[in-house]
């Protein structure tokens, strides 16, 4: 069996899709983007394609990993990180449809039957957000995560910290002691302002507080898991091993690899495993489309330290169209009270809608906003 051709889609909201097909007529489809730069990627995943896969036995997967990422002098960084993490998806996928399997049985078989999943609840004003906490809850979600707030100080003031622990109050007064949230300061404050945010939030009791620091600070992590009980979580913007095991050793409780950005399900798998080592538990980053989301699922099926799976069904930030417009049969993505089944379909378990994806393709003109103090400085979004 030798690849084909590899095939790319950029999409609406903010996704880019990879293709791959053999000569033996199996299809392996991918997930590689960076959101706000899928042109860029789209380059990088062709001329990867063109220069290690096109020709290539497919069930190389490993040997294509290695090549994709260490066959040049100059490696790593978000942008080729992710597009050998979708070709690495793909890839996977055909593994799976030859052998007539789900990924994870290939990774060792499942060690659990439901997946754990949280939704998304817009937390940047707190008007609504009692009503849209309550709707995940009805809707059978035992976890749900926020932002802690909108535009911040770096050294959030006395208000600030009063808006974010308001939005803590009304989580916890909504969910009650059984359930759970998640709270997500994308990298805003600084360490001395996470530790600070920490203090207003311990009485709420919140499953993390999310990436406190910017993953360039991560060198300062160990000052915020030190000062708080609450766990911490970080690894969006982590993309290999290397890169996460300072966040490990600063004493983190959660970990977040995204599978279409930290190498794929090769990757994230040994990440995964190192996480293990540390004691430390991972939630799979997924605010992306049916592709990441999939692959994501097989991981957790066969990982032991996995915690709970982000996903993005009906998300906020979604625009012009939703997870479940790109593929043929909704049921693998179907909730079950607040959690997703093992998948059982080869490779990755979903059936892409081709033509669907055909007729989107042509999108890539999303951008996440760029925020600004009142002086005018530069706001981390």
């Amino acid at each position: 069996m030798r690849i084909d051709r590899v095939e790319t889609f950029a999409v609406p909201p903010r996704w880019l899709l990879c293709r791959i097909e053999t000569d033996e007529g199996h299809v392996g489809w991918g997930e590689p983007v960076v959101e706000g730069r899928a042109a860029t990627v789209r380059a990088a995943v062709h001329e990867l394609a063109e220069q290690f896969l096109v020709g290539a036995d497919p069930l190389r997967i490993e040997d294509h990993w290695q090549l994709m990422t260490k066959g040049s002098f100059y490696r790593g960084g978000p942008v080729l990180s992710s597009a050998v993490a979708g070709l690495d998806q793909a890839l996977w996928d055909i593994a799976g449809k030859h052998y007539g399997a789900p990924v994870h049985q290939l990774l060792g078989g499942p060690v659990r039957e439901r997946i754990r999943a949280y939704s998304w609840v817009g937390g940047d004003e707190p008007a609504a957000l009692r009503d849209h906490i309550q709707e995940q809850a009805d809707a059978g979600f035992t976890a749900v995560k926020m932002n802690a707030g909108g535009r911040t100080n770096r050294l959030p003031t006395v208000a600030e910290l009063a808006g974010i622990a308001e939005r803590a109050a009304i989580a916890r007064e909504v969910l009650g002691p059984e359930r759970d949230f998640g709270i997500d300061f994308h990298g805003r404050l600084t360490a001395a302002g996470a530790r600070r945010a920490a203090e207003v939030l311990a009485d709420a009791a919140p499953m993390f507080i999310e990436e406190p620091v910017l993953p360039e600070h991560t060198h300062l992590l160990g000052q915020v898991t030190a000062a708080t009980g609450i766990p911490v979580a970080t690894g969006e913007r982590l993309f290999s091993r290397t890169d996460v095991l300072p966040a490990l050793r600063a004493g983190i409780a959660v970990l977040q690899p995204d599978l279409s950005h930290a190498g794929g399900i090769s990757e994230v798998r040994r990440i995964a495993a190192l996480a293990e080592t540390f004691d430390v538990q991972i939630a799979p980053h997924c605010p992306l489309g049916p592709v990441t989301l999939a692959a994501s699922l097989q991981i957790a099926a066969c990982t032991p330290n996995f915690l709970i799976q982000e996903q993005s069904i009906g998300i906020h930030y979604n625009r012009g169209a939703e997870v479940l417009d790109y593929v043929a049969d909704p049921e693998p993505f179907r909730f079950h009270a607040g959690h997703l089944l093992r998948p059982t379909g080869p490779g990755l378990g979903i059936e892409v809608d081709e033509r669907a994806v055909r007729a989107a393709d042509g999108f890539d003109d999303w951008h996440n906003p760029v925020w600004r103090h009142p002086d005018g400085s530069f706001a981390e979004w």
